[in-house]
């Protein structure tokens, strides 16, 4: 575990938590081998250049339109959605599958879920497609709910929706590996931790300031339980 430079406990960091938010890709699982497919996809369906892996790597998390804008300057608003409409077509069929689950997420979920924490999930992912990976590994039903986005939806929206319909309360910690996780969190008054397993790096998230950044998976329930 790292410990941001604002952290007050500078050996530990121990949160009381009921309620424990888990963002999706890069968080629980990795999907970069279904994203980039589908995207390059999308681009060489609208005739547009593809683009390397490990730049797409850099886009996940964010809103799948920035994404897009992002590999993609000066594509036109309705260029956007029509490669967000090819992207979900092969990503409904095939591309949410072609995803990978951290290892140890599975026996960590267990152990915070008989340390009897309510799991959810929060994720920019539409929420069925999110639900497919999480029913995909076995673990749909350690969550009591997922809350899914979309396209003008962000994150902070969701947690503030969360907060209001009581799914929520204030003493729940939001689990992210970029920084709109943990800024999100913020912005709604929520404790977060951030976790590089994923595809932000401890300089990103650091900026951000966690209540701290977890190096591996089986760090988690120390911290929370």
């Amino acid at each position: 575990m790292q410990l941001n430079d604002n952290s007050e406990n500078k050996t530990m960091v121990k949160l009381e938590c009921k309620t424990l938010i888990l963002d999706l890709d890069g968080t629980i699982s990795d999907p970069s081998l279904g994203i980039i497919n589908c995207i390059n996809h999308a681009l060489e369906t609208h005739g547009l250049p593809t683009v390397s892996g490990d730049l797409i790597k850099q886009e996940i998390g964010p809103p799948l339109d920035k994404t897009f804008i992002n590999l993609s300057p000066g594509a036109t608003p309705s260029e956007v959605s029509k490669l967000i409409t090819t992207f979900r077509e092969r990503y409904s069929d095939i591309g949410y599958s072609e995803n990978i689950l951290y290892a140890g997420i599975p026996a960590v979920i267990d152990q915070l879920s008989n340390a009897h924490v309510t799991l959810g999930v929060c994720t920019g992912k539409r929420k069925d497609f999110a639900e497919r990976i999480l029913s995909l590994f076995g673990l749909l039903e350690y969550f009591a709910f997922v809350d899914g986005g979309d396209i003008g939806v962000t994150k902070s929206s969701q947690l503030a929706g969360l907060l209001k319909s009581k799914a929520i309360d204030k003493q729940a910690v939001m689990v992210g590996d970029r920084s709109i996780d943990i800024t999100s969190a913020q912005e709604n008054g929520l404790r977060s931790i951030g976790v590089l397993w994923g595809f932000g790096d401890y300089e990103e998230l650091s900026q951000a300031s966690p209540a701290c950044i977890l190096e591996k998976v089986d760090e988690l329930p120390g911290v929370v339980t």
